[in-house]
C-alpha cells in the first residue's frame, strides 16, 4: 500500500511551506498532507497593525488566537488528522524544526497511528526539555539575535510569541536570512519570510513530553541532517539521533544528509522530494506498524 506522507511545520510557519515539496512528491507519485497546527494557516492572527503603514505600538499589543494553544493542544490536532489519514494505509509522519516537539508528543500517545517518524533539522527531545538545550554546547554558535531582532511585545504581556517578519531593517532581514536561509537568493528569502505568521504558541512541552521509549522508541525513525543549518545546527541534530539511539538501541535512527540551510529544503525541494520517496519503498514504512 502506498503510505500517506504527513508534514508538520515548524514555528511561524503552516502547511503553506510545503506547497512546492507537495508538487514534487505528487510528480514523484507520492500522496501527501500539509498540516495547519491550530491557530496556523488560515487560523492564523494578521492584525491591521500589521499592514503597511505598520502601526508598531498596535503590533506590540493586540491580542492573537494562539495564545494559550499548547503543545498538548498541537499533539491532539495532529492525531486527529493521523486517524483520518491512517484510514487510507501507512503513514509517513514528516516534522521540521519545531514540529519535531508535536510529532514527538503525538508519536508518545499514539504509535499505533505510525508507521515511521521523518525528522528533517527538528526537535527530538530525549535527555533534556528544547529549551534547555539552548544552553548546550551544540547551541553556542546560534545567534539569538535572529528572532529578538525583529522581536514585537512583551511575550509574557501577549501570552504568545510576535516577531515582526515585515520589518524593514536592513539589520534584522541580514540576520534572519543568515539564520534560515543563507544559500538562498535575496528574493527567495523575502517570499519565504511573507509566508510566515507573526506569532508562535510559548509551550514547547517538559519532561513527560520527551520521547518515549515504550511508544515513540518502536515506531521506524529517519532523521534528516540539514548540513548548513546554522538556526539547528549540525552538532545539535547529531547529539538529537544520539539520544534517540541510545534510548532505542534494538531501533536506531536511519540518518540521511541533505545539503543546505534550514529552509533550503523547502525552498529547492526537489532532492528532499527524491529522498522522502525512497523512504516510502522501505520495507517497514509500507505496512502497518
Amino acid at each position: 500500500m502506498h503510505p500517506t506522507f504527513v508534514l508538520v511545520h515548524g514555528a511561524f510557519a503552516n502547511s503553506f511551506s510545503f506547497a512546492p515539496l507537495q508538487a514534487e512528491l505528487g510528480l514523484l507519485g507520492h500522496r501527501s498532507v500539509a498540516v495547519d497546527l491550530p491557530c496556523h494557516g488560515f487560523q492564523a492572527t494578521f492584525t491591521h497593525a500589521y499592514q503597511s503603514p505598520q502601526d508598531p505600538e498596535g503590533l506590540a499589543t493586540t491580542p492573537g488566537s494562539i495564545k494559550g494553544v499548547t503543545l498538548a493542544d498541537n499533539a491532539a490536532h495532529l492525531i486527529g488528522i493521523l486517524e483520518r489519514a491512517k484510514r487510507n494505509g501507512p503513514v509517513i509522519l514528516v516534522a521540521h524544526s519545531r514540529g519535531g516537539v508535536t510529532v514527538t508528543a503525538a508519536a508518545n500517545a499514539r504509535p499505533d497511528l505510525i508507521d515511521r517518524i521523518v525528522y528533517v533539522s527538528a526537535w527530538a527531545p530525549v535527555d533534556l526539555d528544547v529549551n534547555d538545550y539552548y544552553a548546550e554546547p551544540e547551541m553556542a554558535t546560534v545567534n539569538p539575535a535572529a528572532f529578538a531582532s525583529a522581536l514585537a511585545g512583551n511575550p509574557a504581556d501577549l501570552g504568545l510569541l510576535r516577531v515582526n517578519f515585515r520589518t524593514a531593517d536592513p539589520g534584522s532581514l541580514a540576520t534572519l536570512k543568515a539564520a534560515f536561509l543563507s544559500d538562498g537568493t535575496d528574493e527567495q528569502f523575502l517570499t519565504f519570510l511573507n509566508t510566515f505568521q507573526p506569532d508562535e504558541n510559548l509551550d514547547v512541552g517538559g519532561s513527560a513530553d520527551r520521547a518515549q521509549a515504550a511508544t515513540w522508541g518502536r515506531i521506524p525513525k529517519t532523521y534528516i541532517r540539514l548540513a548548513d543549518d546554522t538556526s539547528l545546527p549540525l552538532a545539535l541534530q547529531d547529539r538529537l539521533i544520539r539520544e534517540g539511539n541510545e534510548l532505542t538501541p534494538d531501533n536506531p535512527y536511519d540518518v540521511r544528509t541533505l545539503e543546505g540551510s534550514h529552509l533550503k529544503w523547502l525552498v529547492d525541494p526537489a532532492p528532499a522530494a527524491r529522498t522522502l520517496g525512497e523512504l516510502a519503498t522501505l520495507p517497514d514504512s509500507s505496512a502497518p506498524a
